[in-house]
Parts: C-alpha cells; sequence; structure tokens
C-alpha cells in the first residue's frame, strides 16, 4: 500500500484511540513545564517513598515501587493536571495499622497482606467510579477529616520518636507509645538522637527559614523554592555519607540497608485468602475513602486556582487503578498528597505527563541510586516523616468550629480524641458515627416559624424577628428542612400544639419553600395533620411547593383527601384565605403615596432574615 494512502489510515486510528484529553494537542512548551515540574517533585518523592514506606511497615523500596507504575496508572485515567499521586502519611499510618492486627512487621505475610489492602482499595475505588458513587465520600464531613487528620499527624509524629531516640518502644495509640518511650529513656542512643535530631533542625530551618533567606541574598524566587524542596534529599546524602564515614551503624545508629536495584517485581495479592479479605475488607473500604477525600480535596482546590474542573467519578477511576498497580508492583496503598500536589502545581505542572515523568524520574532513582542509600539512617526518615505531618496538625480548627458550630466542633473533638486513644480505624468510624448521628438529630427538630406579612412586600418573615402582619383566623407555619422520618413525627407534635394555642384559627398553612423531599413517614405525618385538622374544623392548606415534591405528592391521596389547596405562593394564599389584610396593607399604601408591593422592602435588615 503506497505511504501517501497509509498516512491518513494512521493519523485517523490515532485520534480514534483511547487518549487521554491531555494528551491531545501536547506541545514542546508543555513539555518543558512538566519536565521542570517532575524534577521537583521526582528530589521531595525519593525521601517522602522511603520514609513513608517505613511508616507503613514495609521495606524502603516498597515506597519507591508505589511511586512508578501508580503514577503512570493515574495520569491515564484521573483528571487532575497536578494531583501528586504516592505514598502519602496518613493512608500509611492506616496501613501499618490495619495490616499489623493480621500479621507481624517485617514478614512476607506483612508484605502479602500490603498487596491485598492494595488490591482491595483499588477494586473499591473502581467500583464507586462506575457506579458514580462518589457522593458517599460526603459522609466524611470536613470537620471529621479535619479532625482524623490532626490526630493522626500527631499518632506519626509520636510513633516516629522512637526512632529519633533510638529506642524500641510498641503501641498503636498516643499513651502506650508514650508510655514505652518513657520507660526507656535511659536506652536512648547518642549517635541517633543526635543524627535525628540535627535533621529535625535542618529541615526546619528548611522549611521556614532558606526560603526568605536565599531570596533575601539574592537568588530568585524558583531557585529558592527549589532549594527549598530539595533540602530532604540533601538531609537523605549527608546523612547517609557521615553514618558510612564514621561507621555510626556499629554504633548503634539503624540504617536502612541493602535495596534491591530494580525494576519492581510483578506481584501477585492473595485474593483467595477468604479469611484475610475478610479481615482486611473494612480498613480497604476506610482507607479508599480518606484517601480519596483527601485527593479530590486536593484535586479541586489547585483546579480552582486555574479555572479547571474535575471529574470526582474518574478521580474515583483513577485512584482505583493507582492502586491496582501498586498491589501488582511491589506496592502498598498510595492517595494524592497534599504538599506534593501544592509543588507540583507551584512548579509548573501542566499536564498529568508531569506525573509520568516523575515515575520516570523514580525509576531512574531505583536503578541507579539505591546502593548509596544503604547507610541511610532510619533517624534521617523519621525525622522527614515528623516535619512533613506536623504541617497536617491543625488545633486552629478546634477553636474556629467551636465559635461557628457546636455540634461540628463535638464530631471534630471526638474523631481527635477516638483515634488518639482508640486508633485510626475507630476513629474515623467514630467520627462519622457522630456526624451522622448529630445530623439526624438536628434534623430531627427542625426550624420552623410562624410567618407573616412583611408590610410594603409580598414577602413573609419570622413573627419573631420582624415587624409582619398576621391574621387571628389563619396561621402560616414555615419549616425550613426536608420532611422525612425523623422529623415527621416532630412536625405533627408541633402543629397541634400551635393550633391549640389559637381557637379562632381557621386556617393552617403549611409553607414549603426549604422542603426538597417528603419521604413516606413525612407523608403518612402530613394525612395525620390534614385529618386531626379536619375533625378541628381548620383547613389544610400548602404553598410554595417545589416541583419534584408535587409530583411525588400527586402520586399519593393527600391531595386528593387535602381539606384546603395548595398555593403557588404564600401572598396568593394571604389573598385568598384572609384577604382582608391584603386590602388593608394595599389601602395603607395607597394613603401612604406608596406604589404597590415591593420586592425589596423587606422591613428588615439582611442580618435579620430567617
Amino acid at each position: 500500500m503506497p505511504i501517501a494512502r497509509l498516512l491518513p489510515r494512521l493519523s485517523a486510528i490515532v485520534e480514534k484511540a483511547p487518549l487521554p484529553a491531555w494528551a491531545r494537542g501536547y506541545t514542546r512548551a508543555t513539555f518543558a513545564d512538566d519536565l521542570t515540574a517532575a524534577v521537583i517533585v521526582t528530589l521531595m518523592l525519593i525521601p517522602q517513598s522511603l520514609a513513608y514506606a517505613m511508616l507503613a511497615g514495609m521495606p524502603p523500596e516498597a515506597g519507591l515501587y508505589a511511586s512508578i507504575l501508580p503514577i503512570i496508572a493515574y495520569a491515564l485515567f484521573g483528571t487532575s493536571a497536578a494531583l501528586a499521586v504516592g505514598p502519602v502519611a496518613v493512608v500509611s499510618l492506616m496501613t501499618a495499622s490495619a495490616i499489623g492486627k493480621v500479621a507481624a512487621h517485617g514478614t512476607a505475610d506483612y508484605a502479602s497482606a500490603a498487596l491485598l489492602i492494595a488490591m482491595l482499595s483499588g477494586l473499591i475505588l473502581l467500583a464507586m467510579g462506575l457506579l458514580r458513587l462518589g457522593v458517599l465520600a460526603n459522609f466524611l464531613s470536613h470537620p471529621v477529616i479535619s479532625g482524623f487528620i490532626t490526630a493522626s499527624g500527631i499518632l506519626i509524629a509520636v510513633g516516629q520518636m522512637k526512632h529519633i531516640l533510638g529506642i524500641k518502644a510498641d503501641g498503636e495509640t498516643v499513651l502506650p507509645m508514650l508510655g514505652g518511650m518513657i520507660a526507656r529513656l535511659g536506652d536512648v542512643n547518642v549517635p541517633t538522637f543526635i543524627v535525628g535530631v540535627a535533621t529535625l533542625a535542618f529541615l526546619y530551618f528548611a522549611r521556614s527559614k532558606l526560603k526568605p533567606m536565599l531570596i533575601a541574598r539574592g537568588f530568585s524566587a524558583r531557585q529558592a523554592d527549589f532549594a527549598q524542596k530539595a533540602a530532604p534529599v540533601l538531609a537523605v546524602l549527608v546523612t547517609t555519607f557521615v553514618t558510612w564515614l564514621f561507621a555510626l551503624h556499629l554504633a548503634g545508629v539503624k540504617i536502612v540497608g541493602a535495596i534491591p536495584r530494580g525494576l519492581p517485581p510483578l506481584t501477585m495479592p492473595p485474593v483467595f485468602d477468604t479469611d484475610l479479605i475478610r479481615q482486611l475488607l473494612l480498613p480497604a473500604l476506610l482507607i479508599s475513602v480518606v484517601g480519596f477525600v483527601e485527593s479530590v480535596s486536593v484535586a479541586q482546590t489547585l483546579a480552582a486556582r486555574k479555572r479547571q474542573r474535575i471529574v470526582p467519578d474518574r478521580e474515583l477511576v483513577g485512584l482505583g487503578a493507582a492502586n491496582v498497580a501498586a498491589s501488582l508492583t511491589g506496592g502498598y496503598p498510595v492517595a494524592g498528597g497534599f504538599a506534593r500536589s501544592v509543588v507540583n502545581a507551584d512548579a509548573g505542572a501542566a499536564t498529568p505527563a508531569a506525573g509520568i515523568l516523575t515515575a520516570i524520574g523514580i525509576m531512574i532513582a531505583v536503578l541507579t541510586l539505591t546502593p548509596m542509600l544503604t547507610y541511610l539512617p532510619q533517624a534521617t526518615l523519621a525525622a522527614t516523616i515528623i516535619v512533613a505531618v506536623l504541617s497536617l496538625v491543625d488545633f486552629g480548627a478546634l477553636g474556629r468550629t467551636f465559635d461557628y458550630s457546636l455540634q461540628d466542633f463535638a464530631a471534630m473533638l471526638l474523631t481527635i480524641l477516638a483515634t488518639l486513644w482508640a486508633g485510626v480505624e475507630l476513629g474515623i468510624t467514630a467520627g462519622v458515627a457522630v456526624s451522622i448521628g448529630l445530623h439526624l438529630w438536628r434534623t430531627s427538630q427542625p426550624h420552623s416559624a410562624i410567618v407573616g406579612l412583611v408590610p410594603g412586600t409580598e414577602h413573609f418573615r419570622n413573627v419573631d424577628r420582624h415587624a409582619v402582619l398576621t391574621g387571628e383566623t389563619v396561621l402560616t407555619l414555615r419549616v425550613d428542612e426536608s420532611l422525612y422520618f425523623p422529623n415527621a413525627r416532630f412536625l405533627e407534635d408541633r402543629v397541634a400544639a400551635l393550633v391549640a394555642e389559637r381557637p379562632a384559627v381557621r386556617h393552617f398553612v403549611l409553607m414549603c419553600p426549604a422542603v426538597n423531599q417528603i419521604d413516606a413517614s413525612a407523608l403518612e405525618s402530613l394525612e395525620a395533620i390534614n385529618r386531626n385538622l379536619r375533625d378541628a374544623g381548620v383547613t389544610f392548606h400548602l404553598s410554595e411547593v417545589k416541583g419534584p415534591v408535587m409530583d411525588g405528592l400527586k402520586r399519593s391521596h393527600l391531595l386528593d383527601d387535602l381539606t384546603g389547596r395548595v398555593f403557588l405562593s404564600q401572598y396568593e394564599a394571604l389573598s385568598t384565605l384572609d384577604p382582608a389584610i391584603v386590602a388593608g396593607e394595599a389601602a395603607a399604601r395607597l394613603a401612604n403615596g406608596l406604589a404597590g408591593p415591593s420586592s425589596d422592602q423587606t422591613g428588615a435588615s439582611p442580618s435579620k432574615i430567617a
């Protein structure tokens, strides 16, 4: 076949190929931006991968393996240009907590369990994405997530102090950890302590002071930023060299040891071990949801900066593919890292190709640099983790939440305390349970108000907050919540009490501008209200019912049995049921030389409107 005829066919095939949207029209300038970001993130990711693998109880190479194929998988299926996927602190902690219950650290069973929990997490995320169940993550409220991350940061930092001190201390919660370390303070290894504290001091200085100092000395902001991000790599290189030079490992300084050189191996999780699957399924679900919420929050924030958007259900698929890839290449569960993603975005990442280039950088490091890390002190990795996770701790959020909402404050505080004293799984579960419980309690007693006509308008407002017009024969109650099983009985009791207090009432109007749903239990309550009011000689009306809610009511018997009417607006209801009030208000406006009803005269300041 002539080449002239072959080229158009090849072009057509490429056009129809399932390439990611960002790959079409990829330019040399875009590649330059992505490459710059990839170099910076690679320098940041190498020490983090090693450190977070240690945090997860995995060998250091597992962190590097989890930073290669998973990143590529996310780049192919995810939607964020800047999200940097890989090992993260909170997910590493949750992984260690889950696997520690079924296998001993450092064993083949532990590594197999890590592969399985990554596979389970990936499959859960893929299923949620394909079924468009990203909304399920909304059950983790922001106060719960904030409290959980704060508590996890504290847990991680406390847990890593044993590596700084060079002592053994077991425990998964704060009190056993602190107790174990205090009991063994006499066993502190001085060389380890010096290495750990020196690394901590240097990394803290680099994070908070280095960039302003370099800018003040004439370096560009970009150069100073690069130096700041490369500081952990420098700490790794210097402490490794010093440990090798002075043979500190012979003086008790624990090192990571030999790291295998080569590409990640192909691995297979024990997918037929049903008992292990049963034990790890709930932790895998929690890891999936927490990892997704953390990742999508970061991705949405970074996308908003460039007026881009992400697709949460596609993010589920991308993260699911990344975790499946981790399970097949010797890794463990991964997610989008906050700090790395921000660095990736600030460094100029234009497309997910920056992630692919980062994976290539990690691959080069695995092939060439791992022998140099044999003498890397564990104290250096512990210091890297501590400095990274302390930025996650946000006690200020407690005060801000307390000022705004006591219920959300209670959920956040309980999540923090439960995580610190009972572990990560119980902590996040307790937070979710309390959030749902508080929501049910709050909506079981919805805000409702007797309303009246604001003079000079067609608006109706709370009689306790505004000077409004009301009559004796018409009573209007506005309910500010959807009606469902927890609050159905509350509404019955509220209506009965109001009518009993007002013997002159002949018409009762339920005003529904905030009612988005009426479930079967609430429908029965409305039918009961209709019957009880009819027996009391009061006509029951509805006003301002939303279209979808009205569609549901039309499929029921309520409208057929309703003693009153359904009014399009509350003003129409009052005009029909108590025209004297409306006529008197109109006459008063004419007497004062006013025009008809004005939509902007509410009779109250905006802050008082309820």
